[in-house]
C-alpha cells in the first residue's frame, strides 16, 4: 500500500511520501536507543511540563489538523476537532497524574519484616524504545494514548501509523519536537506494514503496542513472542447495545445512532449489534431507524454533515460485501443499504433486521454506518445473543433494574460495561477487550504501567 494522502471524499490523491530505507530506519532506532538513556533520567516534573506545552501547541493547531484528519481519512470536520481536543486533555491529564500513578509501593509491615527485610519497594522503571503500531480511524487520539504515557513513564516511542494517514503521523513527530521533547523521545517511521517484523526483532525495541485489525494483532504478537517482548493489543470490536423494557426508548434510540455513526461507523468501540427485548423490540426499531435515515451525509468538512465517507474503496467494498451476504440470507433493510450516487466512498446509514447466526455479519467486523437489530426474548437470550461474538471489547445495556445491572455486569464478555449511555474513552479509566479484541489495558494507571520493568527493590535488615 503506497504511503499517500488520498481524500476519501472524492478520492483525489493530495501528497505521496517514499518510505524510509534501511539507512533512515537505522539512523532512528540508533536515536531512539541513545535518546533513552538520558530522557529516562529526566524528572516527572519536566515530562510534565513538556507535555503541558504539547496540549497547548494542539490545541492552537486544533482547526489546522483537524482539517488534515478530515481531508485523510475522511471524519466530519467537528469530530476531527473534537479529536483534536480529546488528545490535548488527555496529555494533561498524564502529564498531571503519572508521578502519583507510578510512585513507589510500600508492602505491608507484616510482609516486609516476614520476608526479613528492613524495607521493601516496588518501583516502576522505564522499558525503552515501544513500537506503536497505530490505525487510521482516530489518527490523534490512538496515539496519544499510547504516546502521553509512555513518554510520562520515561519510555521513548517509534510510530508506525496507517499508511493513508502520513500527514497526521509526520504531525505527531514534529509536536512533540516542538513542545521541547528531544529528537529521539517520539519518531515517526514512514514505511509500510512489511517493514514493520523486522523493526520488532531489532533488540533495541523493547516491546510494542497495536491497535488494529486482528490479523495485523495476530502477526505483532507472533513476532513478539518470538522475541520474548511485551506487546498490548487492542483489536477489533463488535459491541452488543442492549435494550431491555425498563429502558427510556426515546434516549436510547436516539443514543444508538450516534453510538453507530461516530465516525462514519468506523470505530472499534461503535455499538454494533443491537440487541432489543421482544416488548420494546418494535418501538425500539422503528426509533432507531428513522434516526438513522435522518443522518446528513456529505462532505466532511461542511460543519453539519454527521456521516462522512468511509476512508478507503475498499473499506467500502468490505462493508457492501458483508450487506449484500446478509440480505441475500433473508435480513431485512429497514433503512440505508446502498452506496448513494456521486464521487467519493460514502455508504448511507443502514440498519439490518433479522440477522442469523450463517450471516458473516454476525460474526466479523462491519466498519461503517451498518447496524444490526436482533430481538431477544428475555435477558437470558439477550447475554446469550451478546455473548455470541469472537469479539469483546465493551458494551452497552440500557435499563434501570439494577438487578439487571448486575447480572449483565457479572455476564458479559467485554472490557467494559456502560449503563444508559454509550463506551467512550477517559484518561482515567482502563481501556481493552478480551476474546479477539485483544489483552491490555490503556488509559490510566492500568496503561501507563503497561511498558514499565516493575521492579522489588529488598533491603536486608
Amino acid at each position: 500500500m503506497p504511503i499517500a494522502t488520498v481524500n476519501p471524499a472524492n478520492g483525489e490523491t493530495l501528497r505521496t511520501y517514499e518510505a524510509m530505507g534501511e539507512v533512515e530506519i537505522e539512523r532512528r532506532l540508533q536515536l531512539a536507543e541513545a535518546t533513552f538513556r538520558t530522557y529516562r533520567t529526566t524528572t516527572f516534573g519536566e515530562r510534565a511540563r513538556l507535555l503541558h506545552r504539547a496540549a497547548d501547541l494542539l490545541d492552537e493547531d486544533q482547526q489546522d489538523i483537524a482539517r488534515v484528519l478530515t481531508t485523510e481519512m475522511g471524519k466530519p470536520i467537528q469530530q476531527a476537532r473534537a479529536e483534536a481536543a480529546k488528545c490535548a486533555k488527555a496529555m494533561r491529564w498524564y502529564a498531571d497524574h503519572a508521578e502519583e500513578l507510578l510512585a513507589d509501593e510500600e508492602p505491608a509491615d507484616a510482609d516486609v519484616k516476614d520476608s526479613g527485610a528492613s524495607r521493601v519497594r516496588v518501583r516502576y522503571r522505564p522499558m525503552g524504545p515501544v513500537l506503536a503500531v497505530m490505525p487510521w480511524n482516530f489518527p490523534l487520539w490512538q496515539v496519544v494514548r499510547f504516546a502521553a504515557p509512555a513518554l510520562m513513564a520515561g519510555n521513548v516511542g517509534l510510530l508506525k501509523h496507517a499508511s493513508n494517514v502520513p500527514q497526521t503521523a509526520l504531525y505527531l513527530e514534529d509536536l512533540f519536537h516542538r513542545a521541547g521533547f528531544t529528537e529521539g523521545c517520539f519518531q515517526t517511521l514512514l514505511i509500510g506494514s512489511a517493514a514493520v517484523d523486522d523493526i520488532l526483532r531489532d533488540e533495541r525495541v523493547k516491546a510494542a503496542t497495536l491497535t488494529g485489525s486482528e490479523p495485523a494483532g495476530r502477526a505483532v504478537a507472533s513476532t513478539a513472542g518470538e522475541m520474548v517482548k511485551k506487546t498490548v493489543l487492542e483489536l477489533g470490536g463488535s459491541d452488543p447495545f442492549v435494550v431491555m423494557p425498563s429502558a427510556d426508548l426515546d434516549r436510547a434510540a436516539k443514543v444508538a445512532v450516534t453510538a453507530r455513526v461516530q465516525n462514519t461507523g468506523q470505530s472499534c468501540i461503535a455499538a454494533k449489534r443491537f440487541i432489543v427485548h421482544a416488548d420494546v423490540y418494535d418501538a425500539f426499531a422503528e426509533r432507531f431507524a428513522d434516526g438513522m435515515r435522518a443522518l446528513k451525509v456529505g462532505d466532511p468538512l461542511a460543519e453539519d454533515t454527521e456521516v462522512g465517507p468511509l476512508s478507503s474503496e475498499q473499506g467500502l467494498r468490505d462493508l457492501e460485501e458483508l450487506v449484500d451476504d446478509a440480505v441475500r440470507g433473508g435480513a431485512q433493510v429497514l433503512c440505508g443499504g446502498e452506496r448513494p450516487d456521486g464521487p467519493g466512498w460514502y455508504y448511507a446509514p443502514t440498519v439490518l433486521a433479522g440477522i442469523t447466526r450463517e450471516m458473516r455479519i454476525h460474526r466479523e467486523e462491519a466498519f461503517g454506518p451498518v447496524a444490526t437489530l436482533y430481538r431477544a426474548a428475555d435477558l437470558d437470550e439477550a447475554v446469550l445473543i451478546a455473548n455470541d461474538s469472537p469479539f469483546g471489547l465493551s458494551s452497552n445495556v440500557w435499563t434501570r433494574d439494577e438487578g439487571e445491572v448486575d447480572r449483565f455486569v457479572r455476564d458479559l464478555e467485554a472490557g467494559g460495561v456502560f449503563f444508559n449511555g454509550m463506551t467512550a474513552s477517559h484518561p482515567a479509566f482502563p481501556f481493552g477487550g478480551v476474546k479477539r479484541s485483544g489483552y491490555g489495558r490503556e488509559l490510566s494507571g492500568h496503561g501507563i504501567r503497561e511498558f514499565c520493568n516493575i521492579t522489588t527493590v529488598w533491603h536486608g535488615a
